[in-house]
């Protein structure tokens, strides 16, 4: 008697890569709505909190505050110090990353090129550090970057960028910085105040911000003048528009 069986074939078990495809597929939706909505919930609710004060040794200060109650002066301080070109880019500065990567390679001191748009996407969203997650750090930073300058909007970034950015040791946002150091609120901000903040930002845990010397000084008071320039010039426009 004849008997047939049915062969079976590979297509009807998926393989291993076929299961890891799935999953990656699936993680990646998941991620990209996740974080799509996030984003979409902080563009009308405070950041309660970021990974960088989670994970700061020395606890964390902050006093979430309206961009409306924060001197312009601080605005231009930033603009002025960190991103000249903060209304006129789409997230970017490609001439910024070009002379960044130029100076690194050459061997000079290292420098970044990162706007406050892209600050404030790896301040809110993501982690500090130098070891090899930098380099997955930097391409979710691209994302969230184009999501929050397309979500958010200049002003949004600015206001937020100013709430979350560590100003000192266990010190985050403006409002605690000027409270901290200066014994009064930000809705009144003196250009050099202003500036001396602004100074410390890149550097928040080194550089002082009452009586400065050296080079924060210097900086400090370069950003001062500037800070006319970029309100004479409009280049602060796209925050108070």
């Amino acid at each position: 008697m004849l008997r047939f069986f049915k062969p079976t074939r590979r297509s009807d078990h998926p393989s291993l890569a076929g299961w890891i495809g799935w999953f990656i597929g699936r993680a990646i939706i998941w991620f990209v709505i996740g974080s799509v909505s996030l984003t979409v919930l902080y563009k009308f609710v405070p950041v309660p909190v970021t990974i960088t004060m989670i994970a700061d040794p020395h606890g964390f200060e902050k006093d979430w505050t309206s961009l409306n109650k924060i001197d312009r002066t601080m605005v231009d301080a930033v603009i002025a110090g960190e991103d000249a070109k903060f209304c006129s880019h789409s997230g970017f500065d490609g001439a910024a990353i070009e002379q960044a990567i130029e100076k690194n390679v050459s061997g000079k001191r290292l420098r970044g090129g990162s706007t406050i748009s892209q600050q404030t996407a790896k301040n809110v969203f993501l982690w500090q550090g130098q070891g090899w997650t930098r380099y997955l750090r930097k391409g979710l930073e691209v994302w969230f970057t184009v999501l929050i300058e397309n979500i958010w909007g200049k002003r949004r970034i600015m206001e937020v960028y100013l709430n979350v950015a560590e100003t000192g040791i266990g010190t985050y946002g403006v409002e605690a910085a000027a409270q901290r150091y200066y014994r009064h609120s930000a809705v009144r901000l003196s250009p050099v105040e202003a500036a001396r903040i602004a100074a410390a930002l890149p550097a928040p845990k080194r550089r002082a911000v009452v009586d400065p010397a050296g080079f924060t000084r210097r900086h400090g008071n370069a950003i001062a003048a500037r800070s006319g320039v970029v309100r004479n010039e409009a280049m602060d426009a796209c925050v108070y528009e």
